[in-house]
């Protein structure tokens, strides 16, 4: 065995002694769920915090996630390269971004782990930075031609179409292309109108103000809790609005440490988004969560969370923890919940009007969260209750495996219910059974 495999070896068994010293004698704890939860005291891990994450496995023999009772799955589109978010078009073409993790710097023994078990995991390695566009021509659910639209884009995620122009959330920038109904192949190279700063959380989702004249632009921090410093996260940990007119960009709120999907709710017309929190404090502190945006707002991070909670590790701003604004609804610790899309009732049969959430699920606590699509139900605006399961089996029973991993999640042309899934390298279909 070579230096290299040996030393890969030396942090498998370094991680997973970690998980079972952290949690040994802990006990199992209910997830973290809902408007009120009750969120565990944080237990702070230290510079090697609880690692575990599932071998990506993929869909072999005929398998298939499980959808919920009166719903049926099946593959939209299968064999694509990392799926991770969508979009569909007028016509009913639906636009999907292929794009991956980099590998950044390995600064520690944790960093190279990390990596490598990302790596396994299917979580990082070489992207493939293009958006596939595939057509159902034939409308029986499945469809049967494919095309590279787009290739060439640095870490592609969000898609937008105004009028005959296709804006596109690369890690980098945000990109704008010309596009006429119908096309296959976008060969014109995209029109910057907004650069971000790569790297650390690089997803840069999009979604279009209700009039068509802004871009709402999700960017997630450099790091875990600023350990780079403050300067480093300008203009990071936030939701953007573009003025496309102007071509000038604001912070439209901050405090959000990895914001990716967002959706507007119809009934108050406010924008939501789900946010991946912070690491390192126990498996259920602090929850990821769904929360609604408020124009100014500040949500704690990285000096607190669900509000003012103080994070000890973080030099305090004692000013901007008396600012935060507590989010509205915990989605469990670490569930990883990065796509979000808005579903009418009626859209999927014994579920009412709510938000369908991809949660890509955990690789840092020591029992696997999320890994499912879930739906948390609104009533006058708001969530309620408990969140429900739309899809499941995504993980093997005893956790080493993953099949899939879901991710965004979008309402295609014929109200079926769309989800990538970036391991199992599918475009998922859900409907009435």
């Amino acid at each position: 065995m070579n230096a290299s495999a040996l030393f890969a070896r030396f942090v498998a068994v370094v991680g997973a002694a970690a998980v079972a010293v952290r949690h040994s004698g802990d006990g199992p704890r209910p997830p973290v769920y809902g408007t009120t939860p009750t969120i565990p005291d944080a237990k702070p891990q230290g510079s090697i915090p609880t690692l575990k994450m599932p071998t990506a496995k993929g869909w072999e023999n005929g398998r298939t996630p499980k959808a919920a009772s009166g719903l049926k799955v099946n593959a939209f589109a299968a064999g694509l390269d990392h799926p991770r978010h969508m979009h569909v078009l007028p016509n009913g073409d639906v636009l999907v971004a292929e794009s991956l993790g980099e590998a950044g710097k390995v600064r520690s023994v944790f960093d190279y782990a990390m990596a490598s078990t990302m790596r396994r995991a299917a979580a990082m390695g070489d992207s493939p930075n293009r958006i596939m566009l595939l057509r159902d021509g034939d409308g029986d659910g499945v469809a049967e031609t494919r095309h590279v639209l787009i290739e060439g884009v640095r870490q592609p995620f969000g898609i937008v179409l105004l009028g005959d122009t296709l804006y596109v959330g690369a890690s980098d920038a945000v990109l704008a292309f010309p596009y006429e109904e119908g096309a296959t192949s976008i060969t014109a190279p995209g029109r910057v109108v907004m650069t971000t700063k790569p790297g650390g959380h690089w997803t840069r989702n999009l979604i279009q103000s209700k009039d068509g004249t802004k871009l709402y632009v999700a960017v997630g921090s450099q790091s875990n809790i600023a350990e780079s410093g403050l300067e480093a996260e300008i203009d990071r940990a936030c939701i953007h609005e573009l003025d496309l007119a102007t071509g000038q960009s604001r912070v439209f709120a901050g405090g959000l440490r990895n914001p990716v999907g967002m959706a507007w709710e119809p009934t108050t017309g406010a924008l939501w988004t789900v946010v991946n929190e912070r690491d390192g404090l126990g498996d259920e502190t602090p929850p990821d969560y769904l929360t609604s945006v408020q124009d100014g707002g500040f949500y704690g991070w990285p000096f607190s969370y669900w509000g003012k909670t103080v994070d000890d590790r973080v030099p305090q701003d004692a000013a901007k923890v008396a600012s935060a604004t507590a989010p509205d609804y915990a989605l469990g610790g670490h569930t990883a919940s990065l796509g979000l899309c808005w579903l009418p009732e009626g859209t999927l049969p014994g579920f009412p009007a709510g938000m369908a959430i991809g949660q890509h699920g955990s690789w840092n606590r020591s029992k696997l969260s999320g890994y499912k699509m879930a739906f948390v139900a609104f009533e006058n605006g708001k969530p309620v209750g408990m969140p429900r399961e739309i899809l499941t089996d995504f993980l093997s029973p005893d956790e080493k495996y993953s099949y899939g991993r879901p991710v965004g999640v979008a309402l295609a042309a014929d109200n079926a219910v769309l989800m990538a899934d970036d391991v199992g390298d599918v475009i998922w279909r859900v409907t009435a059974a």
